[in-house]
């Protein structure tokens, strides 16, 4: 089989799906696994996919380029209306996790955005990069509340910026809570990979990594790695969590909590 023809065949596999794994190519393609790995390596440079770890994905369609602040994903509007009740549950089992007076991190999300009714008594320093977030918490005359420097990308109402100095390097946290597009065996993802830099230099300003997933995030495709597994030290999620998933996680050290 010729290049282009097992090119071909590797993009026919994914037009039921969004991720192949690397060990599906090497069964249904008669070819050594490093010429997979050089055919896989000319698809993501023409733009058609984007290796991951374990496999390969379909590439999102790219940024309108007079659209400066614009993310890959499903927006913020969209997002906050899906599974309310499971995100509702995680948001108030994560709030529990936190101790009067600590300073924490809480990444933009339509889960972690769950936490905040729930912090008020506590007093915390709150660092966070969603403007969802610091409304929900303006409110809070005790919960004092700082922003990284950045654009706004207004799809998520977030900021975030490609640059190390974002004005956080001096926070330190003894916790950050986080979601995800997607999480499995191959760690933590994001679709977007300004969010997945963002998200690697708040993760190394914490002592402790808590990711809210509703149960639904194990099956989605996978994306750009933030991060892998056991970087993660509890993952809250609700009662459809799968024996095999919770498996999964515990295996890699993590503590599993359900939130019902």
């Amino acid at each position: 089989m010729h290049a282009a023809e097992r090119e071909q065949a590797i993009l026919d596999l994914f037009k039921d799906r969004d991720f192949v794994s690397f060990s599906e190519l090497d069964r249904r393609l008669e070819a050594s696994q490093a010429t997979l790995r050089r055919d896989l390596g000319r698809l993501e440079a023409d733009g058609r996919i984007v290796r991951v770890r374990g496999g390969a994905r379909l590439a999102q369609p790219a940024a309108r380029s007079d659209d400066p602040s614009h993310l890959q994903g499903v927006p913020f509007h969209e997002n906050i209306s899906l599974r309310r009740a499971e995100k509702e549950a995680i948001g108030k089992a994560a709030a529990a996790l936190c101790t009067p007076g600590e300073s924490i991190i809480i990444d933009g999300g339509s889960t972690t955005l769950q936490m905040c009714p729930y912090l008020a008594p506590l007093g915390l320093q709150v660092l966070t990069n969603s403007l969802h977030i610091v409304s929900a918490l303006l409110p809070q005359p005790n919960t004092r509340i700082s922003l990284p420097a950045g654009s706004v990308f207004r799809e998520q109402n977030i900021v975030l910026s490609p640059f190390e100095d974002d004005g956080a390097v001096r926070y330190r946290a003894s916790k950050m809570f986080l979601g995800a597009a997607s999480i499995g065996r191959h760690g933590l993802m994001q679709t977007d990979v300004i969010l997945v830099q963002a998200e690697r230099r708040l993760l190394a300003r914490a002592d402790k990594t808590f990711v809210l997933v509703d149960s639904s995030k194990f099956d989605a495709p996978a994306g750009h790695a933030v991060c892998d597994l056991d970087e993660i030290d509890v993952v809250i999620t609700d009662p459809g969590l799968k024996a095999d998933d919770a498996n999964i996680l515990r295996k890699a050290g993590i503590e599993v909590i359900i939130a019902s």
